[in-house]
């Protein structure tokens, strides 16, 4: 209900940027300054990566887990500096994104381990609902606005990215080679918590086209090598038949993972307002980093080579005014 009410609301922040439209128009050469709320979703998944040492096992990795985000709800703010017409010459300009996920249940949380020292052959897997408790979004840009008459533009910028992403799973089962390919059930009982934060600098390039004078669509490309994420991984204690397991944590830290971003925006420009809706899939390659270990609270110590990784579908729909 709380979701529904908060949606509503921002549908009618956005009615209302319309009702200023026919009282205002440009000096096409004037910087302006536009704010403007979004709502959206993402759709894919976050990787927790375990690399395995000489001997452990024949497999690529130890460990995987895939934390789902099918879907995350959002709402978000957008500010931008820049030209009021990016079609009348040159400019500079400079934008800031936050968004702010809605917790709640976001698919399965499923792991995996490979660690018979003698072949690849899987030897642990479980499943368990996953629910993402934190989600938050931060994304900055400048760079320069280059209109190419009469239609076209492109914007070559620099970009940077916060995001944080918790997840805690839950229930479920898991069959383990140790316990002779019985399946355990973990119905009642929250088994694990990750959390990540991804720190991003890159580079990249929008192409636009304005047509029909009031549409302007718009193709845009990331990409870096410059990624680093910060990761926790708590292990919980939970009960398996009469065996009480102990609480492990691990801090990752990574980096070099390669990250991409294409994505295409429509937008519809008005008087004063404008309404865009954007697309972008999101993807960073396995980055690869160091984890120390503790077990019931003990002293940190160095465990495994660990790596993380993302791949997110992105559709949002905003609205700004220009003040």
């Amino acid at each position: 209900m709380k979701n529904i009410t908060s949606l509503i609301v921002l549908v009618t922040i956005i009615s209302a940027f319309f009702a200023v439209n026919n009282a205002y128009s440009d000096t096409g050469g004037r910087y302006k300054f536009s704010i403007g709320p979004k709502v959206g979703f993402v759709h894919g998944q976050a990787l927790e990566l375990v690399y395995p040492l000489p001997g452990q096992t024949k497999a690529e990795l130890l460990s995987e887990l895939k934390w789902d985000m099918k879907p995350v709800f959002y709402l978000g703010l957008n500010m931008e500096f820049g030209r009021a017409d990016i079609m009348s010459r040159l400019g500079f300009f400079s934008s800031i994104s936050f968004k702010a996920g809605l917790p709640g249940d976001s698919g399965r949380l499923e792991n995996r381990d490979w660690q018979n020292p003698l072949n690849d052959s899987l030897t642990d897997f479980s499943s368990h609902t996953n629910r993402t408790q934190e989600f938050f979004w931060l994304d900055t840009s400048i760079g320069i606005s280059i209109p190419i008459r009469p239609y076209f533009f492109i914007k070559p910028f620099l970009s940077g990215s916060w995001m944080r992403f918790a997840f805690s799973g839950r229930d479920g089962y898991g069959i383990y080679d140790w316990y002779n390919d019985s399946e355990i059930s973990f119905e009642g009982q929250e088994v694990i918590r990750y959390r990540q934060d991804w720190f991003l600098a890159a580079a990249g390039l929008t192409f636009g086209a304005r047509f029909a004078s009031n549409f302007q669509i718009a193709f845009s490309f990331q990409i870096s090598p410059f990624t680093y994420c910060n990761a926790r991984d708590d292990h919980l204690s939970v009960q398996i038949q009469n065996i009480q397991t102990p609480h492990r944590i691990y801090l990752d830290s990574t980096y070099r993972g390669l990250f991409m971003e294409p994505g295409v925006s429509l937008t519809y420009l008005m008087r004063r307002t404008e309404l865009s809706l954007d697309f972008s899939y999101r993807h960073i390659g396995r980055t690869v980093g160091e984890t120390h270990m503790s077990v019931n609270n003990t002293s940190f110590e160095l465990d495994n080579k660990a790596g993380a990784g993302l791949k997110l579908i992105n559709l949002s729909l905003l609205a700004k005014i220009r003040l």
